[in-house]
């Protein structure tokens, strides 16, 4: 079954909101095994919804519409679509009812244009809404299946979990569900990746093979549809086997969690900690590591020692090495780890210092950047030519060290 997903309302066209109804449904209608081919967002406009409705109707089987189901004039979904299928608007009494005792319970008087959220259409479900007040439809209309949906992410989610989903697997042919594996990767970037599959990406049939990249990290999604878990996991395995093989040194885990917790994880197996010491990411390191649960057992602190002054006071850097080689160096890298590894007192010890930009410094153009790994076997420091701007420079300058870490407790 193809599938399509229009979201209704301006709001969205102009930037306002972002359009999280779509990744939701895409996410919740691949697990039932239907395909999604096309996302479109439609202004609050009559004739540019029902174009909609009309392209969609053309190429689609299921058309799940998200938005404009409210109690004002630009709410207008169900109008349009009662008109594109040629049925009845009809008010939905329970929901009329529902909509009216809320107000009465709260002492407010309910204006008329409240009741245009229990409406319906002739030959149609109605799906309740038990986060909100206006309540959805679904219905066929020429062998095409019509669902509509509120609008804000709280009452669509809930409506689609209990009551559209039900609706949309009874009207399914017989299909299998998808299943997927997350595979993530950090110290190789999203082209070099691809490179190293390109064979098993272009021959790709049955599993599917799908790389997307985020700063730091790259992720692959191996896909199946299968009539069940053991049938997936067959398909699955021989495809997943040979990525393993080729990408060892990167593939930092099998399901979709960022590498800090990957990190967090392997220290907390190895009954080991780890401290940091941070120049131009100013404390992004620290909150990284400290954004994953249960990290207190593994995180004993970090110095952010961003002059000269204080990596000296703070980590005990030396002077004579500032002065030959910068705050911007290996060596200054090195004593940070060091240093840091030995004030806390911990098993591991990560350094980063550099030039975030957006101007050099030290003469060292912006993405120069030198990070370090202090463990029970010495120190070890790497030098980085980081591209983007300020932020993204110290996000992939801080999952660059991780990624080292990472590396040594594989070892």
């Amino acid at each position: 079954m193809k599938a399509e997903i229009i979201a209704v309302g301006t709001e969205l066209l102009v930037g306002q909101i972002a359009n999280t109804n779509a990744q939701y449904l895409s996410e919740a209608l691949n697990g039932l095994g239907v395909d999604v081919y096309f996302h479109t967002v439609v202004g609050d406009n009559p004739d540019r919804i029902y174009a909609a409705f009309t392209a969609a109707a053309g190429r689609s089987d299921l058309v799940i519409v998200t938005g404009g189901l409210g109690p004002t004039q630009d709410d207008m979904t169900k109008d349009i679509l009662a008109k594109f299928t040629s049925r009845e608007l009809l008010m939905h009494e329970p929901a009329l009812w529902a909509i009216a005792e809320y107000f009465t319970s709260r002492g407010l008087v309910m204006s008329d244009n409240n009741a245009r959220q229990a409406l319906t259409l002739s030959d149609a479900d109605v799906l309740p809404n038990d986060n909100g007040m206006a309540v959805g439809v679904a219905l066929t209309h020429e062998g095409k299946h019509f669902v509509l949906l509120p609008g804000p992410p709280r009452e669509m989610r809930l409506m689609y979990e209990r009551y559209a989903s039900a609706w949309i697997k009874a009207h399914l042919p017989e299909a299998k569900p998808l299943y997927s594996v997350t595979l993530k990767f950090s110290g190789i970037g999203e082209s070099l990746l691809e490179k190293e599959l390109i064979d098993l990406i272009d021959s790709q049939t049955d599993p599917t093979i799908a790389p997307y990249a985020k700063d730091g990290e790259v992720a692959l999604r191996v896909s199946t549809k299968a009539a069940d878990e053991q049938e997936a996991e067959a398909k699955l395995a021989p495809v997943l086997a040979e990525i393993r093989r080729r990408t060892a040194g990167y593939l930092y885990a099998e399901r979709d969690i960022p590498l800090e917790q990957a990190v967090v994880e392997l220290l907390q197996q190895r009954g080991q900690t780890v401290s940091v010491a941070e120049s131009c990411t100013g404390g992004l390191l620290g909150e990284l590591i400290t954004s994953v649960p249960g990290s207190s057992a593994v995180f004993e602190g970090g110095v952010i020692s961003y002059s000269a002054q204080a990596k000296i006071k703070q980590l005990g850097v030396r002077p004579e090495t500032i002065d030959e080689h910068g705050t911007i160096s290996a060596e200054t890298a090195e004593q940070m780890a060091a240093g840091c590894r030995q004030s806390f007192g911990t098993d591991w010890a990560l350094s980063v210092t550099g030039s975030a930009g957006p101007s050099a410094s030290e003469g060292k153009p912006p993405g120069t950047v030198f990070i370090a790994v202090a463990g029970e076997a010495g120190v070890r420091s790497f030098a980085l030519k980081l591209g983007g701007d300020r932020q993204i420079i110290r996000l992939r300058a801080a999952k660059a060290v991780l990624y080292r870490l990472w590396q040594s407790l594989m070892q």
